[in-house]
């Protein structure tokens, strides 16, 4: 009784290993870290952002409604709860990735506006947290990237046969993305005019 036990064991673990249930297991773990990856940078980018409303607020007759546009779109961004559960979620998912895109124009329009103050322009504080954001921005795109790959992994595995059926027992749905044209224009990282001056602070 006790060989018969085992051999079935064997024979369902071979099963499963068939199935694609290993390869849900590895997936789902990288999603997880690639989506937590997406967090933290995306966390690292809002913690910037008072520095930079600050620093502008010095300037005289900086444009008051861009400076609003950038707190408020910070603010709708970071009020979404980003839980692990949120790439299960559509529509959750959606509202995330709009927030967070609104947020990156805010941003961008911003950075386009102090263009047209010399003295922002001369500012080493400015200058070096447009460098910051220039970077983090990058690393989101890289981030954002790791998880796309992920993803597309995962939901290849979920609707392929013979897969789709463990997908079906254990209950492995398809997970949210971000979309191709979110995606394209990520994959061009945005870039910080320093006026002459290079990331190290030394002239060109």
């Amino acid at each position: 009784m006790r060989h018969f036990l085992f051999t079935l064991l064997a024979a369902l673990t071979l099963a499963l290993s068939g199935c694609g249930y290993n390869t849900f297991q590895s997936t789902d773990e990288q999603i997880k870290a690639s989506w937590s990856e997406v967090l933290n940078q995306y966390q690292r980018r809002a913690d910037l952002i008072p520095n930079i409303v600050a620093t502008v607020k010095g300037e005289a007759n900086f444009e008051q409604e861009t400076l609003t546009k950038v707190v408020e779109a910070r603010a709708k961004a970071t009020s979404i709860q980003a839980t692990p559960e949120l790439v299960n979620n559509p529509e959750a998912f959606q509202k995330f990735q709009a927030a967070q895109g609104e947020l990156s124009g805010a941003l961008s329009r911003l950075l386009v506006v102090t263009e047209n103050y010399p003295n922002l322009k001369a500012n080493q504080g400015f200058q070096d947290l447009r460098v910051q954001l220039e970077g983090t921005e990058n690393r989101i795109t890289v981030a954002r990237g790791r998880y796309v790959k992920a993803v597309q992994d995962y939901n290849v595995a979920v609707r392929s046969f013979p897969s789709n059926l463990t997908a079906m027992v254990f209950g492995y749905g398809v997970k949210a993305n971000f979309t191709v044209t979110d995606e394209a224009a990520l994959a061009v990282p945005p870039k910080v005019d320093l006026g002459g001056i290079g990331a190290s602070g030394a002239k060109k």
